[in-house]
């Protein structure tokens, strides 16, 4: 019988799969090695985990797969220290340390019956993915689901396998854009804020969940204030802010508030009432 999971050691998984998303993002998708906690391993969207590299440490990357689909724990990791250059490094049948389930999720039981509109900008696709995917698995329990999505050009869309699949299903509404053209791109050309204008999703009855680069959630927020939306039914995530996952380093705090405890969920709300260091 296994031990309870322990927030403060990683626990062993081994790497099922990679997938190079784009350049600089690489999908890693594990088990853990003892099956009596994968079997045990509960979760909600858009908690996240702590993944370690033998020797170099560790960075938080939310599970971006559902619970609904417990094959495996998936996690999109974009290159940008040596973290992170040494996950890229690793192959299938490679072992990293995972502690998780970590912060606050979604909150899902809010979000039933409600209209979703998903805007989500390259690696911000991550976080989205999670609960967008478990709000597929349980279609009925969710009003009219919208999904924009958008980056700098076709090479840095994130999971451009999936994208197909979501474009072409009939239960929901999926808008792709890139900054400028491109060749052969069939989709829209604008950026994320001026498109999500122009789709023009009304509030009543609906939320918006938003993850992306800085600047595009700053005028994200905006387009959605436009928008009229009531900064109650705007949700982002912040789990880049995350250190140690467990509220005892101090390093993940905006004014009297943790990321790792509090979050990384927030709404547009709550934010407006800490500091603005984002």
């Amino acid at each position: 019988m296994s031990e309870p999971f322990n927030p403060y050691l990683p626990e062993v998984a081994t790497i099922l799969e990679t997938v190079q998303e784009t350049h600089n993002i690489m999908t890693f998708r594990v088990r853990f090695d003892d099956e009596a906690k994968m079997a045990a391993f509960k979760f909600g969207p858009g908690q996240v985990g702590q993944l370690s590299a033998a020797g170099i440490g560790e960075a938080t990357f939310v599970i971006n797969s559902p619970p609904t689909r417990m094959d495996y724990l998936q996690f999109s990791v974009m290159r940008t220290g040596e973290v992170t250059a040494k996950l890229h490094n690793l192959v299938a049948g490679d072992k990293v340390g995972v502690r998780a389930p970590l912060g606050k999720p979604f909150p899902v039981e809010d979000l039933k019956g409600k209209d979703i509109v998903f805007v989500g900008g390259g690696i911000g696709m991550a976080p989205l993915r999670t609960l967008f995917l478990y709000m597929l698995d349980n279609r009925a329990d969710f009003g009219k689901i919208r999904l924009l999505y958008g980056a700098r050009s076709p090479l840095d869309m994130a999971f451009s396998a999936e994208l197909p699949e979501w474009t072409s299903r009939t239960d929901i509404e999926t808008t792709l854009t890139i900054d400028r053209e491109a060749d052969g791109w069939e989709h829209k050309v604008g950026l994320i804020p001026n498109v999500l204008l122009e789709m023009a999703p009304k509030a009543e009855n609906c939320v918006a969940i938003t993850c992306g680069p800085p600047i595009m959630i700053k005028f994200t927020l905006e387009a959605l204030k436009k928008l009229e939306f009531p900064d109650e039914q705007i949700l982002t995530t912040l789990e880049k802010r995350m250190k140690c996952g467990i509220g005892i380093c101090g390093r993940c705090n905006i004014g009297s508030s943790y990321v790792c405890v509090d979050g990384p969920v927030y709404t547009y709300a709550q934010l407006k009432a800490l500091p603005n260091e984002l």
